[in-house]
This record gives structure tokens, C-alpha cells and sequence, in this order.
């Protein structure tokens, strides 16, 4: 079986896995504090541009997003997202389950825009029985979404105005950032993601990693007493080098960037594939996810040998799939799944 199910289906890059045995009988201290990783949080400020940016390894994105949530929110606040957030459908109710709620925005291509935060945000306060209804108090948005498609410099720009107008923090999750910033139809640095929100994170886990998520704190509001929060939400790691020695890999020569490049060029060669057979697609294919849609018989056939996730209803004897390439899909497979399309 070949999988496409998702970009962390391979271990990580074998750079990382090198440097762990190499550093496997060191003594250090524990919970983060440790040489590996400050070098780690010195070379990601340094990529970011921002020297006074604070970092903290988790050991994984829904840990990421929870800590980072409700270590914000006060008790009768919620987050913002789109109805397809990560947060919202993929989560198991991760932030509702600490009492918060996900309030959510209609989309249909992954993406909130300026304009349904600001009316959202205008709504609560105007009504008349505003303090009977859940706040707003963190805007929540990823990138690349979960549809895959990627946010514009003046999109991100415009939503993180509204976000200062009304004093609430953006948050991104950056799970797949290293795809996003990858793709050729993005016009977004790093840097550029660091001087237009308040956290996000750079996701290990699905870009090279065994595991692990850097999450970035560049708003000073934000900052004080946040490793209480890792601690209690259960994302402090007590050999909290191992995620220091990835990040120090994968921020070592580019190999962050290098890495994503590989899944879209996968991903790009893929989409080709599905156009030249007259295949539509769900979502525009922007990132290393990809959406066609099928005809059921042929997802019966593919599903022999292929791993890939089903997507939405079938309707008129289609569906939706997902297709995932990631920084170590092998070209022989790409080309089998090719072969079988």
C-alpha cells in the first residue's frame, strides 16, 4: 500500500535522526531549558527577523493550539475561525472542552476574510445583550488552510488590521507553514508571517519532524507565565532536547524550506496529472494538499493500493478525495498513483 493519506505518514528527514543518536548520551537539563533548544529558538529568530520573539517547543499542533487559545482567552471568550478550521472540525472539541468556544465563519475555500471578522466583532458589540453571548477574543485562522489554499500578503494584511483595531490577537496555525511558504502562488515570507500576527507556530510534525511545533510568541502581551500554560496543558516534554535537536536541523542551511519544496514540486507534478485527465478540483491546488474529485468507481480502484482520504459526500456518482505529498514522497509512488489515475 502507497499512501497519500497525509504528510506525516514517513518518520522525518534522516538529518534529524542522526543528530539524535549523535546527542544521545548527553546530559542536559530538562523542560526546554537546555543548550539544543536556545540554539533552536536563536535560529528560528533569526529566519523570522525578530530578535524579540519568544519560542517554545510543543510537542504537537493540537497542543499548540490549545495552549496557545487559552492561555489568551478569558473564560467567557471564544476564538474566531472558519467553520473549516482545524480547530473547529479536527480537534475532537479540544478548545471547547477547556470552555471556550470556536465561533465560526462560513467559507468556501478554507479562508476568513477582514470583512466577516470586523461584522462579527461589530455585532457583539452593538447588541443589546452582548455580555449574555460568547466575546470574541482571539482571531484563529491557518497556513495554508485546511482546504490547502493560501492566504495573500494584503488577505493576512487586511485581517490582522481588523485584529489591532479591536485589540485581539491573530493567532496562525502553522502546521503545513513550510509547504505554504513554498508554493508558487504564495506571496508570503516568514518574516512577513512574523510582523503580521501576534503567535503563530512553524509545524514540525508534517515538515520534517518526528514530532514538535515551535510556537512563536512575538506579541509582549502574550509572553509573561506562558510555560505555566505548556506545563499544564501536558505539552511540556521533560526531555524537551529532542524537540530542540529537530527545530536545530531543520533550521540548519534551509533545510525547512528545501524539504517543503520537494512535497509542492510533488504536489505540482500530481495536479498536472489530475488536469490532463480532466479531473476538477474541490479547492484551487495551491499547497501539497489536493482535492480532486473522483468518479466512486475509480476510488474503489485506487483505494486497492492507494492510501487517501475520502472527502465529503459522493453526489451525481463523484467525490471528493484528498491527495497529500509530503517532504519525503518518493517519486516512484508519485509516479504508481500517476500510472493508476
Amino acid at each position: 500500500m502507497i499512501y497519500f493519506t497525509s504528510d506525516y505518514t514517513e518518520g522525518c528527514i534522516p538529518e534529524i535522526l542522526e543528530a539524535l543518536a549523535r546527542t544521545n548520551e548527553e546530559q542536559t537539563n530538562g523542560y526546554g531549558i537546555d543548550p539544543h533548544c536556545e540554539n533552536a529558538a536563536s535560529l528560528i529568530r533569526k529566519a523570522i527577523g525578530r530578535e524579540d520573539a519568544d519560542v517554545h517547543f510543543l510537542e504537537g499542533g493540537t497542543q499548540a493550539n490549545v495552549t496557545v487559545i487559552s492561555s489568551i482567552l478569558r473564560p467567557y471568550q471564544g476564538a474566531v475561525c472558519a467553520v473549516s478550521g482545524h480547530i473547529n472540525v479536527h480537534e475532537t472539541g479540544a478548545i471547547e472542552a477547556l470552555g471556550h468556544k470556536c465561533l465560526t465563519l462560513p467559507t468556501n475555500n478554507g479562508k476568513i476574510t477582514a470583512a466577516q471578522v470586523q461584522n462579527l466583532i461589530e455585532e457583539h458589540i452593538h447588541s443589546e445583550t452582548m455580555e449574555h453571548t460568547v466575546q470574541p477574543g482571539i482571531i484563529y485562522i491557518s497556513f495554508p488552510t485546511e482546504s490547502g489554499t493560501l492566504y495573500s500578503k494584503k488577505e493576512l494584511t487586511d485581517l490582522y488590521a481588523v485584529a489591532k483595531k479591536y485589540d485581539i490577537p491573530l493567532f496562525i496555525d502553522g502546521a503545513r507553514l513550510g509547504y505554504a511558504l513554498a508554493a508558487k502562488k504564495n506571496d508570503l515570507t516568514i518574516q512577513d508571517i512574523a510582523n503580521l500576527c501576534d503567535v503563530f507556530y512553524i509545524g514540525g510534525t508534517k515538515v520534517g519532524a518526528l514530532f514538535g511545533e515551535a510556537v512563536v510568541i512575538l506579541n509582549d502581551k502574550y509572553k509573561k507565565d506562558f510555560r505555566y500554560s505548556i506545563k499544564q496543558k501536558g505539552g511540556m516534554l521533560a526531555k524537551g532536547r529532542l524537540l530542540g535537536i529537530q527545530f536545530e536541523e531543520l533550521f540548519k542551511e534551509d533545510r525547512y524550506f528545501r524539504i517543503s519544496e520537494h512535497a509542492i514540486a510533488c504536489a505540482e507534478k500530481l495536479t498536472r496529472a489530475l488536469q490532463d485527465k480532466g479531473y476538477a478540483f474541490a479547492f484551487e491546488p495551491e499547497t501539497n494538499q489536493l482535492f480532486p474529485i473522483l468518479p466512486v468507481e475509480k476510488i474503489e480502484e485506487l483505494r486497492k493500493n492507494f492510501g487517501f482520504e475520502l472527502w465529503g459526500e459522493a453526489k451525481d456518482g463523484k467525490q471528493t478525495v484528498r491527495f497529500v505529498t509530503s517532504f519525503m514522497t518518493k517519486e516512484e509512488n508519485l509516479n504508481a498513483l500517476i500510472q493508476a489515475l
